[in-house]
């Protein structure tokens, strides 16, 4: 699959596009899906985000997270074209607790979700997976290596993370275009091939 135009070069909807794919951008609170959302997106992304406020202080763990003074309410949307007949519609959703119902609706038509994974609070992750699994999504991992952060092996993410053997895991940096658009590449050709067995 080759890569979509940049931002600057396309905002509409090449004419050439014959399917579209709606997939989730999911993690726990603070983990890049804004970020990641704006690297990949060809058109200017919408974002519902807002400024972080003392309301937040004993609901929203921020801890580990000195510099992050916004958060999504809503969900981050984008579109990126993987190749002249494929476009992927993204919805970065909300990362706390609370917003758990409103991931539900943004789920409703989606092929799968990409699930992004700091190193640094993998706890947490264990929710995220466990909203998706209850709810019957497909799901690929990549984990956002971010700056100063340990790297660890993948096995060791997927044994902490008690992946199943065929799910996808990958790694990359939510600010780094190219590497966002590889581990996409990998959940779509994951989600394809998943619905092709089944249809066996």
């Amino acid at each position: 699959m080759g890569s979509a135009p940049s931002r600057s070069e396309v905002d509409y909807l090449p004419a050439t596009i014959t399917k579209s794919v709606k997939l989730l951008v999911a993690g726990n609170f603070g983990v890049g899906k804004t970020t990641f959302v704006n690297s990949v997106s060809e058109i200017k992304p919408l974002r519902t985000e807002e400024t972080i406020t003392e309301n937040s202080i004993g609901i929203d763990d921020v801890a580990g997270l000195r510099n992050k003074t916004t958060t999504t309410v809503a969900m981050d949307f984008g579109r990126i074209t993987l190749n002249p007949e494929l476009a992927l519609y993204l919805f970065g959703t909300p990362g706390q607790q609370r917003f758990v119902p409103l991931w539900e609706e943004l789920a409703r038509g989606a092929l799968g979700a990409l699930v992004l994974v700091d190193t640094r609070r993998i706890e947490q992750s264990d929710e995220v997976l466990s909203v998706l699994e209850e709810r019957g999504v497909q799901y690929s991992v990549a984990v956002n290596e971010f700056e100063g952060a340990k790297r660890y092996p993948l096995a060791e993410i997927r044994d902490a993370l008690d992946l199943a053997e065929g799910t996808p895991l990958t790694a990359l940096d939510a600010r780094d275009r190219r590497t966002c658009v590889q581990s996409l590449i990998t959940l779509v050709e994951f989600l394809f091939h998943s619905r092709q067995e089944t249809r066996i």
